[in-house]
């Protein structure tokens, strides 16, 4: 059976690894061919995944049209903010109601559109079948076969049965959740809250913060969901605490090290000049913030993160304006 994957990034590579590896035939999109060239020659993808040994069986393509030739599902990792651009100028390649996985996470900034909402909305006419993949994963555990466990949201029973059979594996497991909106919205709010984590280590402010940051990020996370439509009960799962955990506390969080190098001194340009994979938290702090003013949801992390991010805020003086915030119950 053949599955599309479009973005060779690290988690693309990773979502195609586990699939070539468990005998599919997996095929991944590189927009650059010295990365297409790697995987198919090298097993390797040392631009995003250095060191790591990818299967032998992988196949990698920069001509899109042939990548999508016959595929029986497609899976999205092109960076969030890319999404709608791609989709739009490739739409005559995608068959109608074909199985759509996304596994970019994010918020697109100015319509504050979901990726669920991308999706359906720029291949309209097609009927796509969607799901979203998210959940405590990077990318580097997930090729070196470590164990891991991630969400699947789907309203489609069919199409939730049949992606969850593709990709579980003895190292990789897949539980299934209607919630979509849910499962988006804690995939690309937790990036935030990893920046935010990040800049409060930078500064020296210990692990009494961290775990602060980490459970007001639970609370700030299921009100925005709530007020999306989202069930506060995902928040709890994979897609909330979850991704929280791992992304506020991993030294392999993106977020979390954009944050960590501000907290220390240095700026956003600077940080995310050194980078080659995307920090999707920076352009999502951008559009969550953005959605909150707009709607009147209380977002208090995320707006102090968008101050120091993008109105040169002083990180100290960020957190002693959370930590002074009118005192409330829980």
């Amino acid at each position: 059976m053949k599955i599309s994957i479009l973005g060779a990034g690290s988690w693309g590579t990773a979502l195609a690894n586990v699939l070539a590896g468990k005998g599919e035939e997996a095929h991944l999109w590189a927009r650059r061919s010295e990365v297409a060239a790697d995987v198919n020659e090298r097993a390797a993808n040392s631009r995003y995944l250095p060191g790591q040994a990818l299967s032998p069986d992988l196949r990698a393509d920069t001509d899109l049209s042939r990548v999508l030739a016959g595929t029986s599902c497609v899976v999205l990792a092109v960076p969030c903010q890319h999404l709608a651009l791609f989709l739009r100028e490739h739409r005559g390649l995608f068959p109608s109601r074909m199985g759509i996985v996304c596994a970019s996470k994010g918020v697109e900034l100015g319509t504050f559109r979901t990726m669920g909402q991308v999706v359906r909305e720029e291949l309209i006419g097609l009927e796509p079948r969607y799901a979203v993949l998210s959940g405590p994963s990077f990318a580097s555990e997930v090729v070196a076969g470590m164990p891991t466990a991630v969400a699947l949201g789907c309203a489609d029973v069919e199409l939730a049965d049949f992606v969850q059979g593709l990709f579980s594996t003895h190292s990789f497991r897949v539980y299934v959740n209607s919630d979509v909106v849910g499962v988006e919205l804690g995939g690309a709010v937790k990036n935030i809250m990893a920046i935010a984590s990040g800049i409060s280590d930078g500064l020296g402010f210990g692990e009494n913060a961290r775990a602060a940051l980490i459970t007001r990020g639970l609370s700030e996370m299921s009100r925005l969901g709530a007020a999306m439509g989202a069930s506060p009960a995902t928040f709890m799962g994979l897609s909330g605490m979850g991704d929280l955990v791992l992304t506020c506390t991993g030294d392999l969080s993106r977020n979390r090290r954009v944050g960590l190098a501000i907290g220390r001194g240095q700026t956003l340009e600077e940080v995310l000049a050194g980078m080659h994979n995307v920090a999707e938290g920076v352009k999502t702090t951008q559009a969550v913030h953005a959605l909150g003013v707009t709607r009147g949801i209380e977002l208090p992390i995320t707006g102090q993160v968008h101050a120091v991010l993008f109105e040169n805020k002083n990180p100290a003086d960020a957190v002693r304006e959370l930590m002074t915030r009118p005192l409330r119950g829980e």
